[in-house]
């Protein structure tokens, strides 16, 4: 769970932990992180939000003659680096981002999930996560660059000698619990050289949180180990691909509202409405929590990423399935998304359609509660079972179509970002593949 820290707390830290600089860290549309590294006798003033950065120079931010942008820290997010130097430690804060004038700068994307979870505390609710985090360790070049390269052969919950990376991942894991985070579990993936860390459960910021520095960690320590830790969703042809799957649920004073051991499926009214919204928006919903042209890679059939849009109890080839746990452990598993994501936005357009769905009692369609991918397309079209985008430009005019969605990122990143997917979508087209030429240079 999130520490809870005063300025004094963070100041007497400082001190006693012999802190020498301090990363202030944000995030930009894209989900990647930035930071301004201070050294301690800049601490005051930056707890006192006065660190200023040239907002013009991140894209997706501001325009260059309204540069000026302010780094307010989040006091609870404070961690010291176990990686770095004991003397002169290096320490963080993850910040939100405001205007010259003290006002909320309406695109910072940890801004946006906090304006949703705004909405849903005043509807009485607080959102839950628990965020599986996939990801590949490949070898590096002699220049130390990465590679696709792994000798290891191991599959699903193998453990050394054949999973060669479980040194690394074990000090992933150490490291993360020496910051103070709750790993629940950690295990080799289906694929050879892919892995997989859960978080434990926490409110929706602290897991976006979570989630940012987690992605920082695993790539550290990797490099430590000398290989490289990518979250590209399908860096290898004919194998798995990596997600990151979404665990959600909705309380109130404490109580798991999805949770209603009356029904059939141990699910109340808010769970069925949740799933609704989602389901109705999800098309829109996929350019955020897909946001790449290699995202599209990875819904292909055979490799259990979800490739239509179906919800179940009993099987795991939907996107949307409820696992089987009851009571206060009742949750809703969005199994589309990737670690690509910007963990920000794709929370918070997931909590404003299930919300929404709440609120306009959106039933959601019939379970399919058999294999989706065994099913013949009559079949699948008779049961209302609709594809998912199949590919980054069709997310791309899927979001467009969906209001709702674009208004929870607001008008000015909504279009930022739109603009920047369609000019990667075309520099990919642009492109002449492996497989193209293998196909037609002798064939034509």
């Amino acid at each position: 769970m999130r520490k809870s820290y005063t300025r004094d707390d963070i100041m007497r830290l400082a001190e006693e932990e012999d802190v020498g600089f301090i990363r202030l860290q944000f995030t930009d549309m894209f989900g990647m992180m930035k930071n301004i590294a201070i050294t301690i006798s800049q601490l005051e003033k930056a707890l006192d939000n006065g660190c200023m950065f040239d907002g013009s120079s991140i894209e997706g931010f501001v325009r260059i003659e309204e540069s000026d942008m302010f780094l307010y820290p989040d006091l609870n997010t404070f961690d010291i680096f176990p990686w770095r130097p004991q003397q002169g430690k290096v320490a963080r804060l993850i910040c939100d981002v405001y205007r010259p004038d003290g006002t909320a700068y309406e695109s910072d994307p940890r801004q946006i999930l906090k304006k949703v979870l705004k909405e849903a505390s005043t509807d009485g609710y607080e959102f839950q996560i628990g965020p599986e985090c996939e990801f590949f360790l490949f070898h590096t070049d002699e220049e130390g660059l990465p590679t696709t390269i792994s000798h290891e052969r191991a599959g699903y919950f193998d453990v050394g000698p054949l999973d060669l990376g479980e040194n690394a991942r074990r000090d992933m894991v150490l490291t993360l619990e020496e910051m103070g985070y709750g790993i629940e579990a950690s295990h080799h993936e289906m694929s050879p050289a892919q892995h997989e860390l859960d978080f434990e459960y926490d409110e929706a910021l602290a897991a976006a949180d979570n989630i940012m520095t987690f992605k920082m960690v695993v790539k550290t320590i990797a490099k430590r180990h000398g290989l490289h830790a990518t979250f590209m969703p399908k860096p290898k042809e004919k194998m798995h691909g990596s997600g990151m799957h979404l665990n959600m649920s909705l309380s109130r004073e404490g109580k798991n509202i999805f949770c209603d051991p009356a029904d059939e499926n141990g699910l109340s009214r808010e769970a069925y409405y949740f799933i609704g919204g989602l389901m109705k928006h999800i098309k829109a919903i996929t350019f955020i929590t897909n946001p790449l042209v290699n995202s599209y890679k990875r819904f292909v059939p055979g490799y259990e990423a979800p490739v239509y849009s179906a919800w179940s109890i009993k099987n795991r080839t939907p996107l949307i399935r409820i696992p089987a746990v009851h009571g206060e452990g009742t949750r809703i598993e969005l199994r589309s998304p990737d670690a690509a994501a910007n963990p920000y936005l794709a929370l918070a357009v997931c909590l404003a359609a299930g919300l929404q769905g709440i609120r306009e009692k959106i039933q959601p369609p019939y379970p399919v509660n058999q294999n989706v991918f065994e099913m013949t397309e009559p079949q699948r079209r008779e049961l209302g079972i609709e594809a998912l985008p199949g590919s980054l430009l069709e997310a791309a005019r899927e979001f467009e179509k969906d209001e709702f969605i674009q208004k929870v990122l607001g008008e000015d990143l909504a279009g930022k970002y739109v603009a920047a997917k369609k000019a990667e979508y075309k520099a990919y087209r642009a492109q002449v593949t492996e497989w193209e030429l293998n196909e037609y240079l002798q064939k034509y």
